[in-house]
């Protein structure tokens, strides 16, 4: 059975911690090697809400790209996304990367665009994977995010899953709001 490498993007404005703690135990159960990167919250970008909470994972599938598309919807559809009465967004995971592909893959274009234009993407992906190189840019995401000019404020938040300190207190205490 091969491994394929994995990026997903996670984020949550309603009942934020208990979502994405719910979103990251069924990714568990999803993924082989998984690693998280520590969480920002952020001003929301595209909606009128209240802030986000946003994190990158890593780790490897064993599921074809439509199938571990289709299984990541049906997370969020367990955690109130496509509810008809739904306020604001519960739990969005998506596919920033799965391996090196480039391109249009049933709608789903990688790598996703968000990467390059939202810093609740890039730096958390500077910081769990910084030597890898974006498929298109040939640049690592820590340096993407060194050179990068993105005008949005995020900080670090405290967060745990699992027993575990997500974000490194040396963050909390030396980042202000960014942006």
């Amino acid at each position: 059975m091969s491994l394929t490498p994995v990026l997903l993007g996670l984020g949550s404005n309603i009942e934020r911690e208990t979502h994405l703690r719910a979103g990251l135990d069924a990714l568990a159960g999803l993924l082989t090697d998984m690693r998280c990167s520590p969480v920002f919250e952020s001003e929301p970008v595209g909606i009128k809400s209240g802030p986000f909470f946003n994190l990158v994972v890593s780790g490897n599938s064993a599921l074809p790209l439509g199938e571990l598309d289709r299984r990541l919807k049906f997370i969020e559809a367990d955690n109130g996304r496509y509810a008809p009465d739904r306020k604001g967004l519960p739990l969005d995971i998506d596919v920033l990367m799965f391996g090196d592909l480039v391109g249009n893959f049933d709608g789903l274009i990688l790598p996703r665009a968000e990467i390059l234009k939202n810093a609740f993407v890039l730096w958390p992906l500077s910081l769990l994977v910084p030597d890898v190189l974006h498929p298109e840019q040939q640049r690592s995401f820590g340096q993407l995010w060194q050179e990068a000019e993105i005008a949005q404020k995020l900080w670090p938040a405290a967060f745990c899953w699992r027993a575990q300190q997500l974000t490194p207190q040396a963050l909390l205490d030396t980042c202000t709001r960014v942006g």
